[in-house]
């Protein structure tokens, strides 16, 4: 689509005219970038259809659609799904590619043939997906329970289980009391079966364990816990039960134990099913009843790895808000909902439908629905929702805002029929808090919407999760990934633009069109929907799991399925956070700039390999004391530098060993065929497969160290760690034994830093190419000290390189052509990273420039210093000086006064429904105030700055922000005493432009109030004077009043005048009293003039002349 782009309008473009505050409509307006788009799209749909011979068929409604369908409107045919090919279920399979599966409880329908069940409601799963032919489809699985495992206790025998089986039947039925869905038995089977345990070698094999059935998933965990506390078993007293695989998801224990993966293809054989005719409990166009055993599984490779025709829908809303006031769906309406839509693997949308509030003039290039009631606007887009069935749903923040205020706002207006937006017959799509929390993103809050049958995938919380930017507006990620930006439009007018005519309204959905078009842009350019489906069919999780659960969920998915292969069982482990270990080594940095060439070696895949190399699993890890009771010999063990002691590959082959081994592979046969592949829709998902396995090896490690989590292990995590030190100090050892004068090499080596996985050589020599030929001869002749599959790769070549302290440095970066440099690679500078303003990053990024690829420090410290000298002057643009944080906590978790917390909490008295949430990042200035006040005291929001004036505290910029990162940078380079000295100060220092500031002091405490400027008396809301005195009743002139007269004419009665900034009020008439010009207050001139306040003490007379304070 990039190729079919047209150029938007150039610079000389005049901009529209303002006319009565808004614009004037009269003047022909040169169409956006966006609408040119939109015309493009028309006609190459016009040109697709002439040339295929194809007429355009409408077809009315939906049925049943009262209010807000889509008449006098037809539905375009193109915009409904291919009818279903004739299906025979006798002779014909069911092929389609499922993209969800959950499940419900209900009566139980399985097909003809099937055993059928003699007890009441039952769990069914349901597996909603799309045929090749793009017709959706409604999987019913019947007959799979919900089970888990627990040892059985000694002496336990085939005698005891009628009994277990009672004694738990009972005490469910009495923790459950009153239980609606519960009408038949809770425990369907107790069996004894032989599996192992995965936690720790024991070395005796498979030993007896009880497997427990139930009827329904939500009866595991009061099972699991009855049975933790204790179950009485005749002849064996009450012994307690371990639980094993209790806490698995219902739907993962299917997936696994029918060896379905994520978003892969099922195939439903012929004789197997049954197709529902009548009585479909969805809206898919297909549905089928099946049972469990009967559903074959196709493995995501070969044929199998392609990508049905999905629908993705886009949408924005727009809404009349009041002036300064984030809308609220009890009072702002609805006035727009815009909508594209895209079958996958198409160039553009086939639908672009704009939905308005009152008429609004054509767009080319999309269908526009005007309506005069807000609730028939919200029906018609419920029922278009029903009709066009998308299997996607996008859009920028819809999870937070779009749809809860759609839903919200439908229930203000009692449109009752619009919250059915998923796939299940007449089951209400609710709005649920929830909250999520990690270590990477801190405490999220948000809210769910449930649309069954549909998957959800909000570009913001994609974008927040996946990609570390200072914004997350649209404008800025589209910006940044598109280059793209929003249409034109202020928020602020949004309201007059609805309550304009025809055209203006246009506009606006010009605008609100735009806004649903970048996040299908951003779905497709960052390859989004792919690369989380073929994460889906690497871990075996549903494509769902992966933005609304964690990390763990997909090992642990992975670890089911190596385990059930293996007769192994996962341990249920309570967790409550555990000791830290020692981390990865970072070799002692040798500081300075290098103008020679600096040779970097890598660890490939570190952390997998040396979980692979040295058999580190659950699985083989040895209890203390443990190798000396199993008789153990030291060949057949291994004690880890952290004194941990695992069982090797000749006694027993770890499962994460294998689990990495599969995955590294896969990764590599993907590679192999993308580099072959020439299709670019295969090739995105070659791409997009092995990224997903390279994160999903690297994820294992990460699994074993979470203290809370499904099963951490120390033992693994603190061996790894360890074992990554020594490697780290044995090839620094390595290195630099070899390449010396002594062995024929021009100079010593020496690594002047090492980090984790890699270490940086200096091998003495000048050139790029030889560093290069050393660095890949090191690299082999090291990795032949490690066990397989270990290796050292060479990866880099810096040159020059400024190594600044630990995990910051920057140099010119040469990765294939030692003649030219791939680009410029900054690491924990400030311009890479985030909580520092854009002018830090762009200061530190062109020095580095002129440092490194200019090679003129002079020019680095010139440049420097002129932007400190802007600033100081108050020369630099406000948006290079906005800070921003992410709110991870509430304010009261803080353990001090953190500017961006203050902030949003004042921005929350001001505003709650656009201040700033858990999550979100909190954009800010620090402004100017008196001497001593906090930073956070300071903190202000950026737009609020620019609306009042507010004045910058320049001097804060200068040593909080840009002082240490230029130090950093320079020291190595002039000195310490000298870097501080030609930078921080000088004459570029000595010219300030100092404003003063409201915050702190005494003006701290101060109140704006309108007042008479000549008596100084402070006015009411309405004008009128809140204290008593000498001013004139209304209706009464000047003259009439008895005793003294009034100081002033603004508190005559023929106003009310208020002051304030750019109020208007009416003169006094001719005869009147006014203040003699420069005089003091109470002398006073007769009124001759009228005048109109533009700011305190300033005016404007009748003939426009401004005249200042004392003057007129």
């Amino acid at each position: 689509m990039d190729g079919k782009r047209r150029p938007g309008p150039g610079p000389g473009v005049p901009p529209k005219r303002a006319r009565g505050g808004l614009w004037d409509e009269d003047e022909p307006c040169q169409p956006s970038q966006f609408e040119e788009e939109l015309a493009l799209m028309e006609e190459m749909e016009a040109e697709h259809r002439l040339q295929e011979q194809e007429e355009e068929l409408l077809q009315p409604g939906l049925d049943g659609a009262v209010d807000g369908q889509f008449s006098p409107m037809a539905i375009d045919a193109r915009w409904l799904r291919p009818t279903p090919p004739p299906l025979d279920p006798r002779t014909e399979p069911l092929i389609f590619q499922q993209l969800e599966i959950d499940h419900y409880v209900g009566p139980a329908q399985p097909p003809p043939g099937a055993p059928q069940p003699s007890r009441g409601p039952m769990p069914v799963l349901r597996a909603f997906g799309v045929t090749d032919e793009g017709v959706s489809v409604c999987c019913h699985i019947h007959g799979f329970a919900p089970y888990f495992y627990t040892p059985a206790p000694p002496g336990f025998g085939p005698e005891h289980l009628g009994d277990l089986q009672r004694e738990l039947n009972a005490a469910i039925s009495r923790d459950q009391r009153g239980g609606k869905e519960l009408t038949g038995p809770a425990v369907l089977s107790v069996e004894l079966c032989s599996r192992e345990s995965m936690f720790g070698y024991q070395g005796h094999g498979p030993s007896p364990f009880l497997r427990i059935t139930l009827a329904l998933p939500r009866l595991m965990a009061p099972a699991r816990r009855l049975l933790e506390q204790g179950i009485r078993v005749a002849g064996l007293g009450t012994p307690s039960f371990a639980p094993y695989e209790a806490n698995v998801d219902f739907e993962i224990r299917f997936m696994v134990d029918t060896d379905i993966v994520g978003c892969n293809w099922l195939e439903l054989p012929a004789e197997k099913y049954v197709l529902r005719l009548e009585g479909k409990a969805t809206l898919c166009q297909l549905e089928a009843d099946v049972l469990w055993s009967d559903i074959v599984s196709h493995p995501p490779e070969g044929q199998w790895q392609r990508i049905a025709p999905l629908r993705v829908l886009s949408f924005d809303i727009e809404c009349a808000g009041r002036k300064g006031i984030f809308p609220e769906p009890e009072r702002d309406p609805v006035i727009q909902i815009c909508s594209l839509g895209l079958r996958w693997g198409e160039p553009e949308p086939f639908l672009r439908l704009a939905l308005t509030l009152r008429p609004c003039a054509p767009i080319l290039g999309a269908k526009v629905q005007s309506y005069e009631r807000e609730e028939e606007l919200l029906q018609a887009w419920s029922t278009f929702i029903r009709t066009m069935d998308p299997d996607v749903i996008t859009g920028y923040n819809i999870q937070n805002f779009d749809l809860p205020y759609l839903i919200s706002r439908a229930q203000t207006l009692k449109v009752h029929t619009f919250p059915f937006l998923g796939r299940v017959s007449g089951l209400r799509s609710n709005i649920r808090d929830s909250s999520f929390q990690s270590k990477q993103t801190g405490r999220r809050d948000s809210k769910v919407v449930s649309m069954v049958g549909r998957v959800q995938m909000d570009m913001l919380q994609v974008l927040l999760r996946e990609y570390k930017l200072r914004s997350y507006t649209l404008n800025a990620v589209s910006f940044h990934f598109l280059g793209e930006q929003k249409e034109d439009v202020q928020h602020s007018i949004i309201t007059d633009l609805q309550n304009g005519n025809d055209q203006t309204r246009r506009r606006l959905a010009v605008y609100c069109l735009k806004d649903a078009f970048l996040p299908l842009r951003l779905l497709e350019r960052l390859m989004v929907l792919v690369n989380a489906m073929e994460m889906a069919r690497v871990t075996g999780v549903p494509l769902g799991y992966l933005l609304s659960r964690g990390q763990q969920v997909k090992v642990v998915s992975q670890l089911l399925r190596q385990a059930m292969r293996e007769g192994l069982l996962m341990p249920v482990i309570k967790t409550e956070g555990g000791e830290d270990y020692t981390g990865a080594t970072v070799i002692e940095p040798l500081k300075g700039y290098y103008d020679v060439p600096i040779a970097t070696l890598d660890f490939s895949s570190l952390y997998p390999s040396i979980m692979m190399a040295h058999n580190l699993c659950y699985t083989t890890l040895l209890r203390p004391g443990a190798a000396q009771k199993l008789g153990l010999t030291e060949d057949q063990f291994i004690k880890t530098p952290t004194g941990d002691e695992f069982v090797k590959t000749s006694v027993r082959k770890g499962l994460l060993p294998q689990i990495l081994e599969n995955l590294l592979s896969a990764r590599k046969r993907a590679k192999a065929e993308l580099a072959k592949e020439t299709d670019p829709l295969r090739r995105q998902v070659l791409d997009g497969r092995q990224l997903a396995l390279k994160v999903s090896a690297n994820s294992v490690y990460g699994f074993t160290g979470a203290q809370v989590g499904k099963l951490p292990c120390l033992e693994i995590s603190q061996s790894v760690t360890g074992f990554g030190r020594q490697m780290i100090e044995k090839t620094k050892q390595l290195v630099e034994s070899k390449y010396t004068v002594e062995n024929g090499y021009g100079a010593h080596a020496k690594v002047v830093y090492g980090d984790t996985d890699s270490v940086m050589c200096r091998f003495g020599v000048s050139s790029v190419a030889e560093a290069m030929a050393l660095g890949r001869e090191a690299a082999d002749w090291v990795s032949g000290h490690f066990p397989p599959p270990i290796r050292l790769e060479f990866e880099k070549v810096y040159f020059p390189y400024l190594l600044i302290s630990k995990k910051r440095y920057a140099g010119l970066l040469f990765s294939s052509r030692p003649d030219a440099h791939d680009r410029m690679d900054c690491k924990g500078l400030e311009a890479v990273r985030r909580d520092n303003c854009p002018l830090v990053a762009n200061l530190v990024t062109a020095s580095l420039r002129r440092l490194l690829i200019d090679r003129d420090p002079a020019g680095a410290v010139a440049h420097a210093q002129d932007v400190i000298s802007d600033l100081l002057c108050n020369r630099i643009d406000i948006s290079q000086l906005v800070i921003t944080k992410e709110l991870t906590r509430a304010a009261a978790d803080y353990a001090g006064k953190q500017a961006h917390v203050e902030l949003a909490e004042r921005m929350r008295k001001r505003d709650p429904g656009s201040a700033p949430s858990l999550g979100d990042r909190v954009p800010y200035v620090i402004i100017g105030a008196a001497k001593g006040v906090a930073a956070y005291m300071k903190s202000e929001d950026p737009l609020f700055v620019l609306e009042h004036s507010l004045p910058i505290d320049t001097q804060y910029y200068l040593e909080q922000q840009l002082a240490k990162p230029l130090l950093r940078i320079f020291e190595p380079i002039l000195g310490e005493g000298r870097a501080e000295a030609v930078l921080l100060r000088g004459d570029h220092t000595r010219c300030k432009t100092v404003l003063t500031g409201k915050v702190g002091g005494l003006l701290a405490f101060a109140k704006r109030h309108s007042c008479c400027i000549g008596c100084r008396t402070v006015l009411g809301h309405q004008g009128e004077p809140r204290a008593p005195g000498p001013h004139p009743p209304p209706g009464s002139s000047i003259a009439e009043v008895p005793g003294p007269r009034p100081t002033s004419w603004q508190c005559h009665p023929d106003g009310p005048w208020p002051l304030g900034g750019g109020s208007r009020f009416q003169a006094p008439p001719r005869g009147s009293w006014a203040p003699r010009p420069g005089s003091s207050p109470g002398s006073f001139l007769p009124h001759t003039c009228s005048l109109v306040l533009l700011s305190p003490g300033t005016f404007r007379s009748r003939d426009g002349q401004r005249v200042g304070k004392g003057q007129g």
